[in-house]
């Protein structure tokens, strides 16, 4: 029995040795250490070279293409004008019912506030000889005392005048060319002289006077234009209404605008 009871405990402690050895049999599996990747490089864009950092890489075309419009350059106009000609007048004055010839002078200055709008002041003088009817001499005295030795008209030494100041509108379409219209208000005076038998009579009056008209402007040069005009003025003179033409004729004198100097021509410049 002693035998039997030894051979069971020697297979027992056989058995437990042999369990405590086998790892298998004492812990359960685990799963293998899943490996960390290592950070790498950052990849190099295609248009990067490898020195570059991100920020540095080269820009696209389509970011260095920029479009450009051209300069808006601003119409080129004279600011001032100053004109100066010789002037014919055919005017009926003294309510003679006859048309005077005069000769005499013109004289403008425009200060042009837009390429089309100006605003002008305009005076003249006109000078020439009157024919009055004998048997309607007014303004001026009947015989006696005024007795013309003349009939049926005598003469008067006449100078009229005009003071207008209004608006001239121009049409700067074409280099050489320059067409305008011009209206005024002012103020239109005649003086008339005669002379009868050693006695000289003197007749004076002013009104107001409106023009409306126009002509053209011929293009010298940059300062200078030739200028062609007619005009209708209207005078009050008696208090009744006058009827008069003038045909001018002349130079003007124009005001250069400063050229704006470019960017491209500042940095050549510097």
């Amino acid at each position: 029995m002693r035998k039997c009871l030894g051979a069971l405990a020697m297979s027992a402690a056989l058995s437990m040795t042999m369990w405590a050895q086998d790892p298998a049999g004492t812990t359960p599996p685990t799963a293998p250490p899943t490996e960390t990747p290592t950070p790498s490089s950052p990849t190099t864009p295609s248009n990067q070279t490898p020195n570059q950092t991100p920020t540095e890489a080269q820009p696209t075309q389509e970011s260095t293409s920029v479009r450009t419009k051209a300069p808006v350059v601003a119409a080129q106009f004279p600011r001032f004008e100053l004109f100066g000609g010789g002037t014919y007048a055919e005017a009926g004055l003294f309510n003679a019912g006859h048309w005077a010839g005069l000769k005499g002078w013109d004289a403008s200055m425009a200060f042009n506030a837009t390429n089309w709008l100006g605003f002008v002041v305009d005076g003249g003088q006109y000078f020439g000889t009157s024919k009055i009817p004998v048997a309607v001499p007014a303004p001026f005295p009947t015989c006696p005392p005024l007795c013309p030795t003349t009939f049926p008209t005598f003469e008067v030494k006449t100078k009229a005048y005009d003071f207008l100041f209004g608006a001239q509108f121009s049409r700067r379409k074409y280099d050489r060319v320059t067409p305008f219209g011009e209206l005024m208000f002012g103020r239109a005076g005649v003086r008339g002289d005669a002379l009868a038998q050693g006695f000289g009579f003197r007749s004076v009056t002013s009104g107001t006077a409106i023009l409306a008209g126009g002509g053209v402007d011929y293009k010298i040069n940059r300062r200078f234009a030739l200028r062609l005009k007619a005009d209708y003025l209207e005078s009050k003179d008696y208090k009744r209404k006058q009827d008069n033409f003038r045909f001018s004729v002349g130079v003007v004198l124009r005001s250069v605008p400063k050229k704006k100097r470019t960017l491209d021509e500042d940095a050549v410049t510097q």
